[in-house]
């Protein structure tokens, strides 16, 4: 848990560098700017990087540019066919495996949570704080929470209405580290997850278990993929609704031109995880660090 604590506070700078970087992006600031800009020294901020991605700040920079989530996007299509036309012996079974997912069923709807035990605790992530409630079935809802709000837990009261919910940070502390532990770490017992939605909604999300860490698909195939290619709207808003961000990997769908679109957990963060996994793709899940030289003060990203 001192590590997610770490990473919790590290990444607070890099929402920072994501921010700036998207404000100076036509000018394409220099390392040393970025850098001063959240408050670090050229050697600190090689350091937070290598901690919170294992890779130097210009390549996680790189990540984020338009043209390298075309280039995934475009790699992404073929690969993503061939998963959805092998079911789960495509390339998304790993993906399977670490996570299972179990809908309410519509008499389950209809009582909104009668009768259920939701713990639920608040707890830090490589990309913030984060609220993870969970019932005795399974995860059912991941949210990310900035500092006083409270949003993220009154959804969780609209979406399990008649549930008694208790804070207990002891007994949602073990599925926070395995939720967060860093894909080399990962036990492969799945996490368990236990969902609410509509038919059209589940559909949707189960879609998105099949895309693998590091895979991009745009909206519009992904409807395509769900049996309605001409709904990427309808697509869109159950993408938006799905109430587990980051283990129903949401993050990976963006605009088929390149551009990160909407994130219920806020923009920002969403190029922050596909920075993140990018990096882990990369060097493979089960590759350790790389050692990093250090950064030339000129260099821009």
């Amino acid at each position: 848990m001192a590590e997610l604590n770490q990473l919790a506070r590290d990444y607070e700078k890099v929402e920072r560098v994501v921010d700036f970087l998207g404000a100076h992006f036509r000018r394409q600031p220099t390392l040393e700017e970025i850098a001063t800009h959240v408050g670090l020294s050229e050697f600190h901020f090689q350091r937070l990087f290598a901690r919170w991605v294992g890779i130097s700040p210009k390549r996680f920079l790189q990540y984020l540019t338009k043209e390298h989530a075309l280039r995934v996007l475009e790699q992404s299509r073929s690969v993503l066919d061939a998963a959805y036309d092998a079911g789960l012996s495509g390339p998304g079974r790993l993906h399977d495996l670490l996570v299972s997912c179990e809908a309410a069923t519509p008499g389950e709807l209809r009582l909104r949570g009668e009768g259920l035990s939701i713990v639920y605790g608040f707890h830090p992530s490589p990309f913030g704080r984060s609220l993870i409630a969970a019932t005795a079935r399974g995860i059912c809802q991941l949210s990310f929470v900035n500092d006083g709000d409270e949003e993220p837990l009154q959804r969780l009261r609209q979406r399990w209405g008649r549930a008694a919910l208790i804070h207990d940070q002891q007994e949602t502390q073990g599925l926070a580290e395995r939720v967060f532990a860093f894909p080399s770490q990962r036990a492969q017992a799945p996490l368990h997850l236990y969902v609410r939605g509509t038919n059209f909604q589940i559909q949707v999300w189960q879609a998105l278990l099949r895309i693998p860490l590091g895979d991009l698909i745009s909206y519009e195939d992904l409807a395509r993929h769900v049996g309605l290619p001409k709904a990427a709207r309808a697509v869109g808003n159950a993408v938006g609704a799905n109430p587990i961000p980051f283990l129903i990997p949401c993050h990976r769908v963006i605009r088929k031109l390149g551009d990160p679109g909407n994130y219920g957990e806020g923009p920002l963060r969403k190029q922050a995880i596909l920075g993140w996994e990018a990096a882990w793709r990369e060097r493979g899940s089960d590759a350790p660090a790389p050692a990093e030289a250090p950064l030339a003060s000129a260099d821009a990203f």
